[in-house]
């Protein structure tokens, strides 16, 4: 879906770059031509009906009216021209312009004006649609890059059940958030460091944020600016180098994921294990075999020990202190845990 915001409290978007899912339309080409051959199609049926009655029409230069006569006193009539020189005499002359002629011209001139009407229509539609979006939407996502993180990160969220209408793309290439809304996604055209971009994303009410552009210097300041405008959310930022997480986590990222050397151990774990580095890469790759899923704990687990679970407890996250299964605080679980596990996905039949 498309347009500008300035920032909250706008609900115009003259410069397109807020895009909303697209919705399936004829190609533009095809539609101008099909408009085309309607308008000629009018012209041609006039041309036959004044042609066929061409004793009652009386033409002042030559008195008989011929086919190219009735052609052009159907284009002039057509265009609302009239020029006075072929006029109807008859009475069936009269009656066929007021029964067939006359509606034919309305039709025509809809079809000359539609493609005005049609754009005017479609900006007070996409500009209903935006304010629509715009007041609904809370606690979502923002999607800073929609490279093969973004995409990635896109995936598993919707994998986990998030709704496509939760998550907004920021992207500064206009056909990368072309192809966003193709996926069913929001999209915003911009400079994700720069503060109106962000707006436009609404990030302020969002609940998290990803960040994951090109370069390392960019995700800092997308960063910065994000958690300017948002204390609360979190913040997950994705960094190619390791010295620059440290500058990432200053920024205000609440996990900074290191793209590079996380391949890289994962590239060396799969040549000393290959099975070992298969379970990671599953782990990974969320919707097949193994999952790891955060989840609060059940009132039937609260007082037990993380090993009575149906499923696998790898860690305990209690208040802000992640603990480990196997660390002696976190041998009975409170109901005020979180627990993340490794979960069996069922496959699909």
């Amino acid at each position: 879906m498309a347009r500008l915001l300035g920032g909250r409290g706008h609900d115009a978007d003259p410069a397109g770059r807020i895009l909303l899912p697209a919705r399936a339309a004829a190609p533009p080409l095809r539609q101008v031509g099909l408009r085309l051959a309607v308008a000629l199609a009018v012209l041609v049926v006039t041309t036959l009906i004044v042609w066929l009655d061409r004793r009652g029409y009386n033409d002042n230069a030559r008195g008989s009216l011929d086919l190219l006569g009735s052609a052009y006193y159907a284009t002039v009539t057509l265009s609302t021209t009239g020029y006075g020189d072929i006029t109807p005499v008859s009475d069936t002359a009269r009656l066929t312009n007021i029964l067939v002629i006359t509606p034919l011209r309305v039709v025509f001139l809809i079809i000359l004006v539609g493609t005005t009407l049609e754009v005017l229509a479609e900006r007070t539609r996409q500009q209903w649609r935006i304010g629509r979006w715009r007041s609904s939407l809370r606690d979502h996502a923002v999607i800073v890059g929609y490279g093969t993180k973004g995409r990635s990160a896109v995936e598993t969220l919707l994998g986990q059940g998030v709704a496509k209408e939760s998550i907004v793309v920021v992207d500064p290439q206009r056909k990368v958030i072309e192809q966003a809304t193709q996926d069913g996604l929001v999209g915003v055209v911009g400079d994700a460091t720069r503060t109106e971009t962000l707006l436009r994303a609404e990030l302020p009410r969002a609940a998290q944020v990803v960040v994951a552009p090109e370069r390392d210097d960019t995700a800092v300041l997308v960063t910065l600016t994000a958690r300017q405008l948002n204390k609360s959310a979190i913040v997950v930022a994705a960094v190619r180098e390791d010295e620059n997480a440290p500058l990432l986590r200053q920024s205000g990222a609440d996990v900074v994921v290191t793209s590079s050397s996380s391949a890289g151990r994962l590239l060396g774990m799969s040549m000393l294990s290959p099975n070992a580095g298969a379970v990671m890469e599953d782990l990974l790759t969320y919707g097949h075999g193994l999952d790891l899923v955060e989840r609060p704990v059940t009132r039937a687990e609260a007082g037990h020990s993380p090993r009575d679970c149906a499923d696998l407890v790898v860690a305990v996250l209690r208040g802000r202190r992640l603990l480990t299964f196997a660390e002696p605080e976190a041998a009975v679980l409170q109901l005020t845990d979180r627990v993340i596990t490794i979960q069996t996905v069922s496959p699909l039949v």
